[in-house]
């Protein structure tokens, strides 16, 4: 059985690269006009050219965020939905 492909969930415009510690927070809109975060970090500490250089394209991206349904997503958000339920 084929795994379903990853579909487009949203496609957003950078509109800053906001530096941290380790990576950088990027903030944009959405074409559906939300506004969005997305946290990037890296396993590695970045000297200051690597980051300055980073965050200046990062800041002129645009991003699409895709997802794939895992295998058996029907059955697993069921069990999601009734184990949710039976919670107080």
């Amino acid at each position: 059985m084929d795994r379903p492909k990853y579909e487009p969930v949203a496609e957003i415009e950078v509109d800053a690269a906001r530096p941290d510690p380790q990576g950088f927070t990027l903030t944009g809109q959405g074409a559906d006009h939300a506004e969005y975060q997305l946290d990037l970090h890296f396993g590695m500490p970045l000297d200051a050219k690597t980051r300055s250089v980073l965050g200046e394209l990062l800041s002129h991206s645009d991003l699409t965020i895709s997802r794939r349904a895992p295998r058996g997503g029907l059955i697993q958000a069921l069990r999601q939905r009734r184990n949710r339920a039976s919670q107080p």
